[in-house]
C-alpha cells in the first residue's frame, strides 16, 4: 500500500513538474519574438502560493516603469499612512466678530485633495455663513504650504500638458480661492473690501470645518484611470507624513527607500523621482515591483485597498479593452504603464493550478506600444492557463521571425 501511495505521489509531482516546465517553455518562446532584437524587457513572475520565484528574465535590469510607478506610490502610501487615511482641506479664521463683521482673516488650508468638488466648496463657505456674520474686514488667505512650491515633477517633459501640482485646487485648476470667495459672497457675506492673498496659517487661528475624503477614493481613480494628478497627490501625502510643511518629493522617495530596505532590496540601486511615473528619471526593476506586490499581498493593511483599486482585464479601467475573451479576462488585476518607447504591466493573476501569482513586465525601447501590450497580454494569457494559441498573433510572430532570419542571412553574406 505504501509503495502505491509513493508511486502516486511521485506521479503527481512529475505531472506538476511537467506542467510547470511546459509553462516556462511557453514563456521562453514568447521571448524569442524578433521585437527583442531591438528592445529590452524586464520580467518577473512570483508564485505567491508557493512563495517562490516562478520565472525571471532581466529581472534586475533598471528600466523606466512609466505608470507602473503608481504601484510604488500606492503601496508606499498605504504602508505609511494606512487605508483609513483621509485627505483634508480645512477652513480657519482669526480675529473677532463685532457687529456681525469679522475683523480678521479666513484661511483656506490645502491638503492636496484632488477630489475636491464645487459641492465641497459650498460646504466650506457655509461654515463662514454660520459664524453669523454679514461681512469680512480682512483677507481670504490660501495656505499652500503643505508642499514645496514646485509646479511640476522632476524629469517631466516640458512639452507635456500636465496640471500644476498645487495643494489647493478644484478640478485640477488653481481657482480655489476665487471660487470660494464667490460662494461666500453668494451666501450673503459682503467681501467688498476683502483681498485674496497667499499665506500661512498662524498658530492662534480658530478651526471652522474640514472636508475629508478617504484615500480609497483617490486610489480608485489613480490606479484604474492612471490619473497622474491623483498619483502626485498621494505621493505628497507620504512626503507630508515626515515633514509638517513644504514637503518635498525627496521626502516621499525617502519613505519608499526605507520600505525597500526593509524588504531586503538595495534601495540605492534605484532612481525614484515622482509619484506618477511621468518622470524620465525613474529607474526601477521588475524585481522591485514584484517585491512590493508580494509585500502588499501579504499585508492585511494594504491588500484590500490595493486589490480593489487595480484595473481588471476585460472589465474596467485601462485594461477594459485588453485580454477580452481569454483566460486572463476578469482574472488579471494589474497597473498599466505607457510612455514613448515604454510599455509596462504589473499586478496579479490566478494560474490554472489555483496558485496566486504576481508579475511585472517592463518593455523598453519599443517603437510601437501596441507590440509591448500584445506581448504582455499574451504572457498573461499563458500565466492564466490559456491553451489555444492566438493564430493571428502566432502568424505575426512567425512572419517577423522569418523577416528577421532573412535579414540575418543577408548580413552574413
Amino acid at each position: 500500500m505504501k509503495k502505491y501511495l509513493f508511486l502516486l505521489l511521485l506521479w503527481c509531482f512529475s505531472a506538476l513538474s511537467f506542467a510547470q516546465d511546459s509553462l516556462r517553455l511557453r514563456i521562453d518562446s514568447l521571448l524569442k519574438d524578433p521585437m527583442f532584437e531591438t528592445s529590452q524587457v524586464g520580467l518577473m513572475v512570483y508564485d505567491l502560493t508557493a512563495d517562490s520565484v516562478y520565472y525571471q528574465h532581466n529581472a534586475r535590469q533598471l528600466l523606466r516603469p512609466a505608470s507602473t510607478m503608481k504601484l510604488v506610490t500606492a503601496i508606499t502610501a498605504l504602508d505609511q499612512l494606512g487605508p483609513k487615511y483621509d485627505f483634508k482641506t480645512s477652513i480657519y479664521y482669526t480675529g473677532s466678530i463685532k457687529n456681525r463683521t469679522l475683523e480678521g482673516n479666513i484661511y483656506c488650508v490645502g491638503g492636496f485633495d484632488p477630489t475636491l468638488t464645487l459641492e465641497d466648496v459650498t460646504d466650506m463657505a457655509l461654515s463662514i455663513q454660520q459664524l453669523g456674520i454679514d461681512s469680512i474686514a480682512g483677507k481670504l488667505v490660501a495656505d499652500r504650504t503643505m508642499k514645496e512650491p514646485v509646479d511640476y515633477g522632476e524629469g517631466w517633459c516640458w512639452d507635456d500638458e500636465n496640471p500644476l501640482l498645487t495643494p489647493l485646487s478644484i478640478g485640477r485648476k488653481n481657482i480655489f480661492l476665487t471660487t470660494f470667495s464667490e460662494e461666500v459672497a453668494r451666501l450673503g457675506v459682503n467681501l467688498e473690501n476683502v483681498t485674496l492673498v497667499e499665506g500661512q496659517l498662524p498658530s492662534n487661528a480658530h478651526h471652522l470645518t474640514t472636508i475629508r475624503h478617504n484615500i480609497s477614493l483617490v486610489l480608485d481613480r489613480m490606479m484604474k484611470k492612471s490619473d497622474n494628478f491623483y498619483a502626485e497627490a498621494v505621493f505628497y501625502q507620504t512626503a507630508a507624513s515626515v515633514r509638517k510643511s513644504l514637503a518635498k518629493a525627496t521626502d516621499a522617495t525617502g519613505v519608499t527607500r526605507k520600505l525597500l530596505k526593509r524588504l531586503g532590496l538595495q534601495a540605492d540601486t534605484y532612481r525614484l523621482a515622482d509619484g506618477s511615473g511621468l518622470s524620465l528619471y525613474n529607474y526601477v526593476s521588475a524585481e522591485l515591483l514584484c517585491t512590493l506586490l508580494k509585500y502588499a499581498w501579504n499585508s492585511p493593511m494594504i491588500h484590500d485597498a490595493l486589490w480593489f483599486s487595480l484595473p481588471i482585464a476585460g472589465v474596467d479601467g485601462t485594461l477594459e479593452n485588453r485580454m477580452l475573451n481569454t483566460a486572463a479576462d476578469g482574472n488579471v488585476r494589474a497597473k498599466t504603464g505607457t510612455l514613448t518607447g515604454i510599455s509596462s504591466l504589473a499586478g496579479y493573476c490566478k494560474a490554472e493550478n489555483g496558485h496566486q501569482l504576481c508579475f511585472s513586465i517592463i518593455n523598453q525601447g519599443i517603437m510601437r506600444n501596441a507590440d509591448g501590450k500584445a506581448f504582455q497580454d499574451r504572457l498573461c494569457q499563458v500565466l492564466c492557463g490559456e491553451k489555444e494559441v492566438d493564430k493571428t498573433q502566432e502568424q505575426k510572430v512567425a512572419k517577423r521571425s522569418a523577416r528577421s532570419a532573412q535579414k540575418s542571412r543577408g548580413r552574413r553574406r
